[in-house]
């Protein structure tokens, strides 16, 4: 066969040609996530796409820091937005992919509309090998890193833990405050000096038996330490034992960020959208944890279990069997605190106590749910722009509370503050900053922009105020606020309701975290830290109980 050289040269140069003229194109596309506008520049070449590069967003930093390097992955690979959301992180996920579809439209490749349940192609099922480790942590919040790290630094090496969302840390990375911590250089630097038997004296209404509650309040003397050896510095204290990393940033986002970082550097096998499903147990002893992975099924062989999965404040089911009403109410906590293995630990005869027991978040922002509100001197007022509660909301008031704002016209209910909160507040000015509040010059004007009357906004502050100066009685609360309601501007407002925070019952486990069956004997193997246990601690207990659980378990491992 003969071949004609000058097509043939012609056609060559023609491919080079091509080729040479494929350049990148930089496109950028916008998308609404869950707190407003992502954009997100889209590199391709030709039909492929190179990069993405985050350009701008309103999320909240912890989610989107963690949600869109996933993402990034998932779309390169699939050179579509057409993937599976984050979990964890399902309207960042939204905006995201919504950006990058938008792109890639305008570049000439149109993927349809993106929605909330647009997923990637549906994988199929499949039973894999066993896998073997020495140790196997079920939660990768606050407790279940602690834990981890925890392990490897008490020298053992083979660690797994798996987690079920796609991001770490659970409901630690949203919290701003971080309580109960004793001895730290803060403290010391307030000229604060405070002692074990100080802590364990002013929390005498904690659950826990006198055992835990004394090895919580000595490991609360011991955790700044360890904290700092990680490079995480609360450098803010502001009474109550509470601290911050800053006094305008968030504790939870630094102790995270610096646990994740350490669990990574020290080489622990992360293993995250991947959820527990059961406990291996043999003879009575825990010997592993099923799990899944998207449509993948395998087991791990364990020669010890760490539970640290949170606890239920996002199962409506638990919540009306435990605690009913409070499956009305919205939850504060991360969308995974779903209770998986509570039916588990009651199948095996494992104790659990106190399910009952809620912590109930006055106020939360209603379209995103994060915790908000300052201290005294605020007015909340329903629709009509009235009052219809004591504002100063005790714990033991507090499901009343929730169910009374829920009752109001419409639902609706408004927390509205002045100047003087608002410069007092670092979390009020974070929300207001991000848009979650709305800021008016006058109050009729706020009134207008929430849809309540401005005329009986204006009356109900002046009548706020006529009774903390004591000209006539506030008619919902034996004590007035102290300090009068500003007249003048400006003035801030948000549509607020009440929200499950945490559950505080769970799993029981002893001070040395071992987990009890219901015949109060230890379960050989099984240990359990954090939210998960029944405990009316919080962050801080997480942390220290997932310490601890860690050296436990290496100390049962090698015996």
């Amino acid at each position: 066969m003969k071949v004609n050289r000058c097509k043939l040269a012609i056609l060559l140069a023609s491919l080079m040609l091509v080729a040479c003229g494929t350049k990148e194109k930089s496109v950028i596309g916008k998308g609404n996530g869950f707190s407003g506008e992502i954009k997100v520049n889209v590199v391709t070449k030709g039909d492929k796409i190179e990069n993405l590069e985050l350009v701008s967003d309103n999320e909240t930093s912890h989610i989107i820091s963690r949600t869109f390097p996933i993402l990034k992955d998932r779309i390169l690979k699939a050179q579509s937005p057409i993937v599976d959301s984050v979990s964890g992180a399902t309207y960042t996920s939204l905006g995201v992919k919504r950006a990058v579809a938008a792109a890639l439209k305008e570049s000439g490749k149109d993927f349809g509309r993106i929605t909330i349940n647009t997923k990637g192609p549906e994988q199929p099922v499949a039973f894999l090998e066993p896998v073997k480790t020495d140790l196997v942590i079920v939660g990768g919040g606050p407790a279940g890193l602690a834990a981890a790290i925890s392990a490897k630094e008490a020298g053992l090496k083979n660690i797994i833990l798996i987690e079920k969302l796609d991001i770490l840390s659970g409901n630690g990375k949203y919290d701003m405050n971080f309580y109960d911590l004793i001895n730290s250089e803060a403290q010391k630097n307030a000229g604060v000096e405070d002692s074990v038997e100080k802590l364990i004296a002013d929390n005498s209404n904690w659950m826990d038996t006198p055992e835990r509650t004394r090895v919580q309040a000595e490991g609360a003397y011991k955790l700044d330490t360890w904290l700092r050896s990680m490079g995480i510095k609360l450098e803010h204290y502001y009474g109550k034992r509470g601290h911050m990393a800053k006094s305008n940033a968030y504790a939870g986002e630094e102790v995270q960020d610096g646990m994740e970082a350490t669990a990574k550097k020290l080489g622990i096998d992360i293993r995250t959208g991947t959820k527990g499903t059961d406990l291996i147990i043999e003879n009575g002893e825990v010997k592993g944890i099923k799990v899944q992975n998207g449509n993948n099924f395998y087991d791990i062989n364990a020669k010890a279990v760490v539970m640290a999965t949170g606890g239920f404040s996002a199962n409506k089911e638990l919540l009306a069997k435990y605690s009913p009403g409070t499956e009305k109410l919205q939850t504060s906590n991360q969308l995974g605190a779903t209770g998986d293995f509570i039916p588990v630990f009651e199948e095996n005869d494992i104790a659990l106590a106190n399910l009952e027991e809620l912590n109930l978040f006055p106020f939360i922002v209603r379209t995103t749910r994060d915790l908000t509100g300052g201290s005294d001197g605020f007015m909340l007022v329903n629709s009509n722009g009235e009052r219809f509660l004591n504002e100063n909301i005790s714990k033991d008031a507090r499901f009343e509370a929730a169910q009374t704002i829920l009752a109001q016209p419409g639902g609706k209910a408004f927390y509205i503050y002045d100047q003087t909160l608002f410069d007092g507040s670092y979390r009020l000015q974070k929300h207001t900053a991000k848009g979650y509040h709305v800021k008016a010059d006058t109050l009729e004007e706020l009134a207008g922009k929430l849809g309540i009357p401005a005329d009986k906004l204006v009356e109900t502050r002046d009548r706020f105020n006529s009774a903390i100066r004591g000209e006539q009685e506030d008619q919902f609360r034996a004590k007035p606020f102290k300090r009068e309601f500003r007249v003048e501007g400006p003035f801030y407002g948000v549509q607020v309701e009440s929200a499950v925070h945490m559950t505080r019952g769970g799993v029981v486990a002893n001070e040395k975290t071992e987990v009890l069956n219901t015949k109060g004997d230890i379960v050989p193997g099984l240990f359990a830290a954090g939210e998960v246990t029944n405990s009316s601690a919080a962050y801080s207990a997480a942390v220290i109980f997932g310490r601890i659980a860690g050296e436990n378990a290496v100390k049962f491992i090698n015996k």
